[in-house]
């Protein structure tokens, strides 16, 4: 995937503008070009790598479950010989022939600074006492997993970046830390992962690491693969990977690198000046489901050029934006952080009631799981197709169809909902009650 001159529209790069405070009006995501976000673009691959390694997920969940869990066999055998080789990383300078060692007689931060593959992440460990501190601890209340990048991990950043603030480093390093013991059979079973890394922008929450299963294995937040794993430590557990994690950007930032995945919604916030709203929207973690190119396309031609090209449809189509945001609730496939005064009404584990930015319209999300793999639907029909993509201010999925609010008096049926054309009229009257001439955020209930 290419850039486009598309994204150098300022408007096409906003999005969800929480702010450090839930008391204080939040910032346009334009203004979004601080330390974290610049170095997110210099150590993190490029948009088309990250969404060649998307497109490497879907092509291995779509394989057929059955050569799936052949696959994750076989993943869990190499996680086996992998660890007898990463072993051999710890070095004893006592013995001229080092006998066999037991890692778990050595913290994780012992371990990194003896081996020979991450001597660079060790050394600048070093340089933060706080961190040492934590990878060295042994009476935590839980274990620890580092996802230590290997020294190859380093080749990638630029001879000629600036040198980051000490502030920013130690996040990144804390990112790198997982909270819990993630060994390989668990992370195999799991969806995100806590880290070290405390959030301010998700009420201080731990921001969380992706975990995708794709043709190359194990990878992280899309793009760093995982490869070696389950090297014991005396308080946790050691797995190696390729590339840098570097804690996400704002969700609009995200948003602007796949243009041809989201250049119709991006397209949509600039038509209708969407910043201009939810600039005085105050919230603490977000939850956006983010309609595809081709789930725009799915509205049909009428629709789509109602909403694009009249002055009135712009309204609507501003209507459905906020209909797809969720404020003060970051939701993931299997973890919540709420913010709310009242908390996401959640009947089970399974199905979460979700109030939107669209006044007090609401929308379901609905989660199953079948050998394994977790299937998540919104209102009953838009199927989330890409997952927990991690951002500064929450948490993205990926939809492949708009959500319109239901008909009144719930007179539809899900078989209408999937297969009937949408009309305009149609439209009109789901979204009627919700479209007023003169908005202003503040007259919303968050």
């Amino acid at each position: 995937m290419k850039f486009t001159p598309f994204l150098a529209s300022g408007a096409a790069a906003m999005l969800i503008v929480p702010g450090s405070s839930a008391n204080e009006p939040q910032a346009p995501i334009s203004l979004d070009h601080g330390e974290a976000s610049t170095f997110w673009d210099k150590l993190a691959p490029a948009a088309d790598a990250i969404e060649s390694a998307i497109d490497d997920s879907v092509d291995f969940l779509t394989s057929g479950f059955e050569t799936v869990k052949e696959t994750v066999g076989e993943l869990q055998e190499e996680f086996q010989t992998q660890l007898n080789d990463a072993v051999q990383a710890v070095d004893d300078h006592h013995h001229h022939h080092p006998p066999k060692h037991d890692t778990r007689d050595h913290t994780i931060y012992e371990l990194i600074s003896k081996s020979n593959y991450t001597k660079k992440f060790a050394k600048i460990v070093d340089e933060h006492p706080d961190v040492v501190k934590l990878l060295n601890s042994t009476h935590a209340s839980h274990n620890l997993t580092l996802f230590v990048p290997i020294d190859e991990a380093f080749e990638h950043i630029p001879d000629d970046h600036e040198k980051p603030s000490k502030e920013f480093v130690e996040a990144l390093l804390q990112y790198h830390v997982g909270i819990g013991e993630y060994r390989a059979k668990r992370i195999l079973g799991t969806d995100t992962i806590p880290t070290a890394y405390d959030e301010e922008w998700l009420g201080g929450e731990p921001q969380r690491l992706r975990v995708g299963l794709g043709l190359g294995g194990v990878n992280l937040n899309f793009y760093s693969r995982v490869v070696a794993v389950d090297i014991g430590a005396k308080n946790g557990v050691i797995h190696g990977v390729r590339s840098i994690l570097v804690p996400p950007p704002m969700i609009g930032r995200i948003l602007t690198l796949f243009p041809g995945e989201f250049s119709t919604l991006l397209l949509a916030y600039e038509k209708t000046e969407f910043v201009k709203f939810i600039h005085g929207v105050k919230m603490v973690g977000s939850t956006v489901f983010a309609p595809s190119n081709r789930a725009f396309s799915s509205l049909g031609p009428r629709v789509n050029a109602f909403l694009f090209n009249t002055e009135t449809g712009l309204k609507y189509l501003k209507a459905l934006l906020k209909y797809h945001i969720v404020a003060n609730v970051t939701l993931y496939t299997d973890a919540v952080y709420d913010k709310t005064d009242d908390k996401a009404k959640e009947q089970s584990r399974e199905h979460f009631d979700l109030k939107t930015l669209l006044g007090g319209a609401h929308i379901g999300v609905d989660k199953a799981t079948f050998a394994g793999f977790t299937v998540i639907k919104v209102n009953g029909f838009a199927n989330v197709v890409r997952r927990d993509a991690p951002g500064k201010n929450g948490v993205i999925h990926v939809l492949d169809k708009v959500l319109i609010p239901p008909r009144k008096h719930g007179e539809e049926s899900l078989f209408e909902e999937i297969f009937e054309e949408l009309t305009v009229e149609d439209l009109m009257e789901r979204l009627g009650d919700f479209v007023e001439d003169d908005e202003s955020p503040n007259e919303l209930e968050l």
